[in-house]
């Protein structure tokens, strides 16, 4: 039998803006209880390269505060799911969060980015028609996941793509 997992709690303040969005956190992530905890994840050195700062932090509460500090959000589009190893194409019998109530409580976030395709398909699955959404943008991004596809194979790669989220930033 396929246990169940949860995700994490959302990483958010009042100054978020731009809210990314994974699907569910992996096996490496549960083990370190952190947002994108495998350590070949592109996620925390593209989060940093996007604002030219460098090494991620090896401490994770300094990386959530640099994420907050640039008005960057973390979350997941599902809240429970079952699955067998890390990949996206193993989810089953998920539920999601509760975006719609999380965005009533943050009203500044002007963006949802997806971190991969499976984070958007289960977003629109879930969330096509909301009314209390419709003001977001969408932008679906490539995966900052260490597995390699033929047009993302490297961090400058995914980097390139994921700057479609800094002008949300700007006030």
């Amino acid at each position: 039998m396929t246990e169940r997992i949860h995700s994490f709690p959302p990483v958010i303040d009042e100054r978020a803006r731009v809210l990314i969005l994974g699907t569910a956190p992996s096996v490496k992530s549960l083990e370190h209880r952190q947002f994108y905890g495998h350590p070949r994840n592109y996620f925390w050195p593209l989060v940093y390269a996007l604002f030219g700062a460098g090494e991620p932090s090896p401490v994770y509460e300094e990386r959530l505060a640099f994420l907050r500090e640039k008005r960057l959000a973390a979350f997941d589009v599902i809240e429970s799911c079952e699955r067998e190893g890390s990949l996206d194409m193993n989810i089953r019998n998920e539920r999601p969060n509760d975006l719609p109530g999380l965005v009533k409580r943050y009203p500044g976030l002007k963006c949802f980015a997806f971190n991969g395709s499976k984070a958007y398909d289960t977003y629109r699955k879930y969330f096509r028609g909301e009314v209390a959404l419709k003001h977001l943008a969408l932008l679906k991004l490539p995966s900052t996941s260490p597995i390699p596809t033929p047009a993302m194979r490297s961090l400058e790669d995914r980097l390139e793509a994921w700057r479609a989220i800094l002008p949300f930033l700007q006030e």
